[in-house]
């Protein structure tokens, strides 16, 4: 697709959408200030990642179960497609909210979405979140340290790159939520096979990272992520890389939360679903820009 095609890329919520969600009460659990992860991590974490439980749905996902690289994966649209998204979830793994998010991808631009396990069947555990006690919270630094490790995964992305690659795939795009988000942004440093990534309310935001990137980057912050290393972020890239702002994006939402977009979305709430929608659709025009 061009980028002239990408403003007429819609993405509409069937009306079931709405009554899917159930309603989520935000819970003002500052318990980053008691954890104590790696410096490096725990320093940039969103607490708003870790007080915001997901939300539910009952909703149908499209897609199917599917092995790519290895990697149980959820898969959805045509088999054929030439143009392939990959996408990263945040610590919970598979949800269906953000199955949702990759079946509108899907249909609104005619692509493969392919969303492997990167966790291998080890998401944190909602009923142990956020970690209550000493213990949990030793459990859950060991589990960021290991299952969640943002070097390992940012590995199994690369790998996941090569084998859809190998399997005739010609562009490919890779976005990422939270944790996710995390790991989208330092895989598309140079060597990357991918074409474009795009950072949604991303987890342990740094003002640096934008400096290594070598291919467009849309960039889609919440109001819990830091305002200042939110705008350094896109303040490196663009002295960094002006060759590629023209193609790249950057919204703070600052009336959202984190985790609007994804596993943490209400859509019964309007404010949220507009959010939302919104986000879908940059998503969909920064990918249409870049195939």
């Amino acid at each position: 697709m061009t980028s002239s095609q990408s403003a007429e890329v819609h993405i509409t919520y069937s009306s079931h959408v709405n009554s899917a969600y159930r309603s989520v009460q935000r819970r003002k659990v500052a318990w980053a200030a008691h954890i104590s992860l790696p410096p490096n991590i725990m320093s940039q974490v969103s607490k708003a990642c870790c007080s915001i439980p997901p939300v539910k749905t009952d909703y149908q996902p499209k897609g199917s179960m599917e092995k790519v690289a290895g990697f149980d994966s959820y898969v959805v649209g045509p088999a054929d497609s030439k143009n392939v998204l990959v996408c990263v979830y945040d610590i919970f793994g598979f949800w269906d909210t953000t199955k949702q998010c990759a079946d509108l991808l899907s249909d609104s631009m005619k692509v493969k979405v392919v969303m492997p396990d990167f966790l291998r069947n080890k998401p944190w555990p909602i009923a142990s979140f956020p970690p209550s006690n000493e213990e949990e919270k030793k459990k859950f630094q060991e589990w960021f340290s290991t299952v969640a490790s943002v070097p390992d995964a940012k590995k199994d992305v690369e790998v996941v790159a090569q084998e859809l690659k190998k399997n005739g795939a010609d562009k490919l795009g890779l976005y990422g939520f939270c944790w996710g988000g995390k790991i989208t942004s330092l895989a598309g440093y140079e060597g990357t096979l991918y074409s474009g990534v795009a950072i949604v309310h991303p987890a342990m935001v740094n003002g640096e990272d934008s400096k290594g990137l070598t291919v467009p980057v849309a960039f889609f912050p919440s109001k819990d992520e830091p305002r200042d290393e939110s705008d350094k972020y896109w303040e490196n890239f663009q002295k960094s890389h002006p060759e590629l702002v023209e193609k790249s994006m950057y919204h703070y939402y600052d009336n959202m939360f984190h985790g609007f977009g994804a596993a943490r979305a209400n859509l019964k709430d309007e404010a949220n679903r507009v959010a939302a929608e919104d986000l879908f659709k940059r998503l969909a025009n920064f990918f249409c820009g870049v195939f």
